[in-house]
């Protein structure tokens, strides 16, 4: 089963001279600098991976690409401003949570597939089950267990409401009858922040978001959410090597601009972002395990995951019996 939750920082290869030249030379190029926001705080995967790719796509456009983090409401509140933003070109969203925010929050305030045009997918990546290391538990078994014998004692820190984190939650909770509370927090940054100091106990975030904090130690990781394992964490088992084979949650990281936005800007800033997500595919995977796929290079086919993404979220996520509150 799979799911498809201010200043840029230099941490990308920059663009060659010809690619900037090439970009400029035809169609839409922006003349200032190009907001891209990241519908959480600071620290998450969304966050992470965007500052990675804004320093080369801005080269490539001629114009800074420069990162506005608006966390709050599991990234609605970042997601309402873009879509209700001109549709200029010189707004975008890089939202993981757009696909799944549906499927949880009632009344959500704008139109996920009505309200976005699609400009690039930044790349996908499978959560992590990872652990305080305080938590007596070195294997996922021996976790589930200790799950099992002590009902809803154990929390797991959630991203925010219908972010990845929290349908990661749900579905290790559904897929291996175990029980747990629930703790939402404003993004990735700080739920990671609460599992590293004990507040919580275990979480399903996605690699990028924990990768440095198990390579250090801090976290204990007792799998990947995948069919197969992470070159990023090579000593990390899959969910199936894991005994959890029905444990498997995989996220996308959707780059979209408000509806109605010039498709010449929408066919730049495409091309520049995925120029930009292939020069740094190797830092991205290095640095948080997300890595790029073939086949999203128009808008159509961007919002077409998009859609899919939310009807495969709703469809499980009704099976299970959570509704949209």
């Amino acid at each position: 089963m799979k799911f498809h939750r201010r200043k840029t920082f230099a941490l990308g290869g920059l663009a060659l001279p010809g690619l900037v030249h090439a970009q400029g030379s035809a169609g839409w190029r922006p003349t200032r600098p190009v907001r891209l926001v990241v519908a959480a705080a600071p620290g998450g995967s969304n966050d992470i991976l965007g500052r990675i790719i804004a320093e080369p796509a801005g080269q490539i456009l001629g114009q800074p690409v420069i990162i506005e983090n608006r966390a709050g409401a599991g990234s609605i509140i970042g997601s309402e401003a873009v879509a209700r933003a001109p549709a200029d070109g010189y707004t975008l969203l890089i939202n993981s949570s757009l696909a799944t925010v549906p499927a949880v929050v009632a009344n959500v305030p704008y139109d996920t597939l009505g309200d976005f045009d699609g400009v690039a997918v930044a790349g996908f990546s499978p959560h992590l089950l990872v652990v305080n290391p305080a938590v007596p538990a070195r294997t996922a078994q021996e976790f589930i267990a200790l799950l099992r014998a002590n009902p809803r004692r154990f929390n797991y820190s959630s991203a925010g409401p219908g972010s990845g984190p929290h349908i990661g939650g749900l579905v290790l909770m559904a897929r291996m009858n175990v029980e747990a509370e629930t703790v939402h927090y404003r993004g990735g940054g700080p739920s990671i922040a609460a599992l590293l100091s004990g507040e919580a106990h275990f979480a399903t975030p996605t690699m990028a978001s924990a990768i440095g904090q198990v390579r250090a130690g801090a976290l204990r990781a007792l799998a990947v959410l995948a069919d197969q394992r992470s070159p990023a964490l090579p000593d990390v088992p899959s969910a199936p090597q894991a005994g959890m084979p029905g444990v498997i949650h995989e996220e996308f990281f959707p780059i979209v601009a408000p509806r109605r936005t010039p498709p010449a800007a929408l066919t730049a800033l495409g091309d520049a972002f995925r120029q930009a997500i292939q020069q740094s595919a190797a830092r991205v995977n290095e640095m948080t395990g997300v890595v790029p796929r073939a086949g999203l290079e128009t808008s159509a086919q961007v919002m077409a995951l998009l859609r899919d993404g939310v009807e495969t979220s709703t469809r499980l996520l009704r099976a299970a019996g959570v509704q949209p509150e």
